[in-house]
């Protein structure tokens, strides 16, 4: 505290006073807030006997004795002496005021005195007490004299608040205003209770306290929910703004609500006192010209007591500074001793050529460095002391030749460590990216707490290695369960620091055994914890002791039943991989790693496991590994779980290619392998390729591309100009395909986005105008990537769905990476020569068998689509037309060119042009284009809107249905069908109920077989799913009738072939509920007329017809079971619910084929 603040007139001046009015028979209440001690007395404002010294007082906030503060307190001491003489008291100056009426002017005082932290109780008692302002007729001080009593109290202004309300306190610079607090609300409550007991004394309700009284009331009623009776009490008051407090017009803050206020104004007061209200005055008596003098003798011999009792305190102080300097030595000595049995580790030894100079030496070692946290122990006799004897941390690390002569300095050298740097040319930006992946704590506190406390006293270290390995087993479990995360955060820097620094190793040992075993399953939170101090500890203590210490923490862990405790291993081993020696990486870590990736059954250990070995990937420089790394890959990639294969793509892959990328072995050894295997798998599949493989490889081949690029371009002719200086243009945006993580986009690889703008320019301009000769890299890819890749593709069955769509992901991936021109002068043509579409070969299938492949489908959807410009749309429409001609022409298989219209049409973008290319078709001269074009409607069908269906779709199909062949017409149906089950407006219901009607009742396609056997199909396809009515009223009936029309059937072929479309249609239609009346009028009968062919032509399905007919019967004789049964089908009625399902299989295997019914119902026999 500074001198300043010290008053030495302050408790005098109130003493001396106090005697006076003790003389004159006044007896006034003791303040609560009087900084005295002791028993009370009839006087409070008087000394204490036992009361400690005044000065003393004034520093005992003070938690440590402190040379400075008893200087301070000296000085004021000696100030006291030197100016009692000469001043006169500030509370003589308060009576005077007071006794004269001075009142503002003592409020003036007083709020200057509380200001400046020298409190007076005189003024303070006499503010508080509201009985000196009560309203009465006011006696000037001269009628004092004349004996009209005591002066009239000051009448109260016209405020809510009165002048012991305003809180003072708090324009105090002294923050001691908790007392001063107290005392308020004590008296406030005190006034309070006065106030109730005397009803009489209360006065009318003045206009600034009914607006403060009223916006409180407002404040209350709009709280607790009361709207309207705030709205009511709102329009009573409109001179009154409710939404500002300042519309009260006090210049006061806010008070609390109403609740806190009635809250507060009935809790009690801690410790109740009997006391009563007296007003506080000054006699005349009391002012007198020798004041001064007659109490000079007493105060000086106080003061005179307050110098004797801080020498007494000086001395105390520096007996304890003597006893601590010697405790120091005797510290010091135990660590010399101890520090002797220690060997100095090996990169210590020979470190010191030169002998410690004789400054070093001269100076005795002082380990304990003043960092701020140990008392300042300098005695009051030595001020002028330098500080420089205590030499800096920073110059025992860097001062080499203090370092042998200096036992602190040799454990401070060990954060100097160096670490194994691997033989890598990784950029700055991918290897952070890559270390990214370690799930380290965000909060760098515990890190920065590892290394702060690791550069301390190796004392506290031991008597830690003492102590935490019995503190630990000691906490509860029930409490380490609920305070896991205190743990983490306290003991972790605590026991790595321990073991950082301890000098033995079995309690290194036991210390980090600990760590790994604090938490029985520890969190993510909990394990980036950890993992945040091993990283700190691993950069502290260096690559050997990292090796020798923590991972066989992390070998014993490696079974842990617990996952959370094996998956802490498996992040530990990436998070420690750069702090390993290298030999150790890509030895036994590697090798921890493999066997928990092999045999671990938890996903996300697995997960964690791929990350840490892409880790040991980035920092792996032994080419011995690659094989072992690309086995990992591939037993990584046919992990059963989507995390570890997802992890794969986005890290391991990433960082494996970066590896095989400078061993060189990016084309001519990974990808090269990954292509033989898809071969291989390609020729075993000749009967039923493995999907799921072939998916596999070409995942991985996918997630090699942006490598791939990215050699391509670090390797061109033009890598020299590259000029990174001056304004270079942006990417755009849609330049390169998302990446699925940091890791795979080409800026990171490369290292920067302007080091990949400035290549990219260079790389379209040398392809556009310079070439590529000389160019290897892009060569390979060119003449030996693609054309295998395209002979691949020309071998894949184009039937598989899965196969398509993942080799045009692949190739849509392949040209958006590498660009446009590329994509229109190296992939394009190749497919085209390929491909062959040219008018010479239209009419016949020799050397045109590749467009039934699945070429066709990848090349349109995977490099076609890759840009979306006029000319690249045009490009796709052209060869779309062209495929479909040649294929209706050549009378060759659609399948190529329904996989292309299947592949497109999950795209709405692609629905329009879709419809100009069938729009070509149906206007084709060609009844076999059209008849092509009416078959494609039907897959185009389920995923247009029905906007488009009513526009363009169903439009040129009425157009096809009146065509003038009538196989072009026969081709319509299955569209028509389709329509009437995906879509729902009634109109163009309709219209197409209205055309199929046509084609059943129009007497020229009675004798149409094709057609009638299209019908049935498409009926036997649609009928379950389509409207009930439509099901009910259109198709049922249909059925019935050509069932009975077969039964005249004269030719024996077309009559077998109607009888097998109507058992497969009645037998999927028998799944759906059908009524009472149609199953009375329409299936039953349509069911009895198939039966009667069936008896001649196939008796096997007879036995079938006949237990659904019976059943049939049955339900209809049983109205309320067929009621409660509802839709139930008929065919799981044959022997219950065993049948059904039995049924329904035998049921699946017949509709492949007809023929195969008789086969599979003789066996059931």
């Amino acid at each position: 505290m500074a001198a300043g603040n010290v008053n030495p007139f302050n408790l005098s001046d109130s003493e001396d006073e106090a005697d006076q009015r003790a003389e004159d028979g006044v007896h006034i209440e003791k303040s609560p807030s009087v900084g005295t001690q002791g028993p009370s007395s009839n006087n409070p404002f008087s000394p204490q006997a036992d009361a400690e010294p005044p000065a003393l007082l004034v520093s005992s906030t003070r938690t440590s004795p402190c040379v400075e503060g008893i200087s301070v307190s000296v000085a004021a001491a000696a100030m006291t002496v030197a100016l009692a003489e000469t001043r006169v008291s500030v509370d003589v100056i308060a009576a005077q005021l007071i006794r004269d009426h001075y009142i503002l002017t003592a409020l003036e005082f007083h709020t200057e005195l509380l200001e400046s932290g020298r409190e007076l109780p005189r003024l303070r008692d006499y503010f508080s007490n509201p009985g000196n302002f009560e309203r009465q007729t006011g006696t000037p001080p001269a009628c004092k004299e004349q004996g009209l009593g005591p002066g009239g109290p000051l009448n109260r202004a016209g405020s809510i608040s009165t002048l012991d309300s305003l809180d003072f306190a708090r324009y105090s610079d002294d923050g001691n205003r908790e007392s001063d607090e107290r005392v308020a609300e004590s008296d406030t409550q005190e006034r309070n209770k006065n106030y109730s007991s005397h009803p009489e004394t209360q006065e009318p309700i003045r206009p600034l306290e009914k607006r403060a009284l009223n916006f409180l009331v407002n404040e209350y009623l709009l709280k607790n929910e009361y709207k309207l009776s705030a709205i009511t009490f709102s329009d009573e008051n409109d001179d009154q703004d409710f939404e500002l407090w300042d519309d009260v017009g006090l210049n006061i803050p806010k008070p609390p609500d109403l609740l806190q206020i009635y809250r507060n104004c009935g809790s009690a007061l801690p410790s109740p006192r009997n006391t009563v209200d007296v007003a506080v005055g000054v006699e005349s008596g009391e002012l007198t010209g020798n004041y001064i003098t007659q109490k000079s003798d007493l105060l000086q011999q106080q003061q005179t007591e307050v110098v004797e009792e801080l020498e007494y305190q000086i001395s105390l102080l520096n007996e304890e500074k003597q006893s601590l300097a010697d405790y120091i030595k005797k510290l010091q000595s135990e660590i010399q001793s101890l520090r002797r049995t220690v060997s100095p580790p090996p990169h210590d030894q020979g470190s010191q050529p030169n002998p410690p100079s004789s400054s070093s030496s001269s100076t005795p070692p002082q380990p304990l460095l003043d960092n701020g946290q140990y008392l300042d122990i300098r005695g009051a006799s030595e001020p002028d002391k330098p500080p420089t004897e205590s030499i800096p941390p920073t110059q025992t690390i860097s001062n080499p030749t203090h370092t042998s002569s200096q036992p602190h300095a040799k454990l401070k050298s060990r954060g100097t460590v160096v670490f194994d740097q691997p033989n890598r040319k990784l950029s700055p930006a991918f290897q952070q990216a890559l270390l990214s992946f370690c799930k380290m704590s965000a909060d760098s506190r515990l890190g920065a707490e590892v290394s702060r406390i690791a550069d301390n006293e190796e004392s506290v270290m031991l008597m830690l290695g003492r102590c935490l390995p019995h503190i630990v087993p000691n906490v509860l479990l029930a409490k380490r369960e609920r305070m896991v995360a205190h743990l983490c955060q306290e003991l972790i820097p605590l026991i790595l620091c321990t073991a950082c620094l301890h000098p033995e190793p079995k309690e290194r040992d036991q210390l980090l055994h600990i760590l790994f075993n604090l938490i029985k399953r520890p969190d993510d939170e909990q394990r980036q914890m950890i993992l945040t101090g091993c990283v700190a500890f691993a950069r502290h203590v260096g690559p050997t002791r990292v090796e020798a210490e923590l991972l066989p923490q992390c070998w014993e862990q490696i079974n842990h039943k617990y996952p959370e405790r094996r998956l802490l291993v498996a992040e530990a081993c990436g998070a420690l991989a750069p702090y390993l020696p290298k030999e150790i990486r890509s030895s036994l870590v590697l090798s921890m790693l493999q066997q928990m990736l092999a045999e671990d059954k938890a996903d996300m250990v697995r997960e964690a496991v791929v990350k840490s070995l892409a880790i040991i990937m980035g920092y792996i420089d032994d080419p011995d590994k690659y094989s072992q790394g690309f086995e990992l890959m591939l037993l990584s990639l046919g992990d059963p779980s989507e995390r570890v294969v997802s992890a794969i793509h986005q890290v391991f892959i990433p960082a494996f290619a970066a590896w095989t990328t400078e061993l060189g072995n990016l084309q001519t050894t990974l990808i090269p392998s990954l292509l033989a295997r898809i071969e291989k798998l390609l020729k075993q599949g000749e009967h039923g390729l493995d999907e799921h493989k072939l998916h596999m490889f070409l995942s991985a081949l996918q997630s090699l591309i942006p490598p791939l690029f990215s050699v391509v371009i670090q390797n061109a002719p033009f890598t020299h100009r590259v000029n990174l200086q001056g304004d270079i243009p942006p990417i755009e945006v849609t330049r390169f395909p998302r990446p699925a993580s940091p890791l795979q986009d080409i800026a990171t690889i490369v290292g920067s986005r302007e080091t990949l703008s400035a290549l990219l320019i260079l790389y379209d301009y040398q392809l556009e105008h310079e070439g590529t000769t000389g160019w290897d890299s892009l060569l390979w890819v060119v003449n030996q990537l693609l054309p295998q890749l395209i002979d691949i593709v020309g071998r894949i069955n184009v039937a598989s769905t899965t196969c398509v769509h993942e080799f045009s992901r692949f190739f849509w991936r392949l040209c958006r990476t590498f660009g446009k021109i590329f994509t229109n002068t190296k992939v394009k043509p190749q497919f085209q020569e390929i491909l062959r579409l040219s008018e010479e070969n239209v009419d016949a299938l020799t050397g045109n068998g590749i467009l039934t492949k699945a070429t066709v489908p990848i090349y349109a959807t995977g490099v076609l689509t890759c840009y979306n410009q006029d000319e690249d749309r045009k490009l796709l429409v052209g060869f779309l037309e062209d495929v479909m001609t040649t294929l209706s022409l050549s009378h060759a298989p659609l399948d190529s060119l329904k996989a292309s219209f299947v592949e497109l049409g999950a795209n709405p973008v692609y629905h329009e042009l879709l419809l100009t290319v069938l729009w070509y078709g149906v206007v084709h001269t060609s009844a076999l284009v059209r008849c092509t074009a009416a078959r494609m409607f039907e897959l185009l069908v389920k995923g247009v809107n029905e906007t488009l269906v009513a526009q363009r779709v169903v439009p040129a199909l009425i157009t096809l249905s009146s065509d003038p062949e009538i196989s072009v017409r026969i081709s319509t149906i299955p569209a028509f069908g389709t329509i009437m089950e995906t879509v729902t407006q009634k109109e163009l219901l309709e219209r197409v109920k209205m055309q199929l009607a046509s084609f059943l009742e129009d007497p020229q396609y009675q004798d149409q077989h094709s057609l009638h056997m299209e019908i049935i199909r498409t009926f036997g396809r649609v009928g379950p799913n389509a409207e009930p009515r439509f099901r009910d009223e259109f198709v049922l009936p249909h059925l019935h009738k050509l069932a009975l029309g077969n039964n005249v059937q004269a030719t024996e072929s077309k009559r077998i072939d109607i009888a097998t479309q109507l058992f497969e249609a009645y037998s999927a239609l028998s799944c759906c509920f059908i009524s009472e009346e149609l199953m009375v009028n329409h299936f039953l009968p349509g069911l009895r007329c198939l039966r009667t062919d069936m008896e001649q032509l196939s008796p096997e399905h007879e036995v079938i017809l006949s237990s659904m007919i019976k059943e049939g019967e049955m339900k209809v004789e049983n109205r309320g079971i067929g009621q409660a049964e509802g839709s139930v089908s008929i065919a799981a009625s044959l022997v219950g619910e065993d049948a059904k399902t039995k049924f329904l299989s035998k049921m699946g295997q017949l509709t492949t084929s007809g023929a195969m019914l008789a086969n599979v119902f003789q066996r059931k026999k």
